[in-house]
């Protein structure tokens, strides 16, 4: 996994802090392999939240604190509410993520 430790803990304290303390996050994508150079920050969350207006402001703070904290780099967060249909991005992201 290539996040530092610190990086790590910013992002579990602040998508727990937006999307509850229950919600299940993944990193997936490039950074999850060690041999690679560069990438974006690809996030996967279930959260506990499950109001849709909710979720649109809880990932818009986290984002903006999140750029924040860790710099200028692209930051991907894709959000599965269980209770909807499961997509190919979401299987994926399941399949070969991290948890954090």
């Amino acid at each position: 996994m290539r996040l530092t430790n610190r990086q790590k803990t910013t992002i579990q304290q602040t998508l727990k802090r937006y999307f509850g303390e229950a919600s299940h996050i993944l990193l997936f994508g490039s950074r999850t392999d060690d041999g690679a150079l560069g990438g974006d920050i690809d996030l996967y969350i279930e959260p506990e939240l499950d109001d849709p207006d909710t979720l649109v402001d809880a990932k818009l703070n986290a984002l903006a604190e999140l750029h924040a904290k860790l710099g200028d780099q692209k930051i991907d967060l894709v959000i599965h509410r269980t209770q909807t249909p499961e997509l190919a991005i979401h299987r994926s992201a399941k399949a070969s993520g991290i948890p954090l």
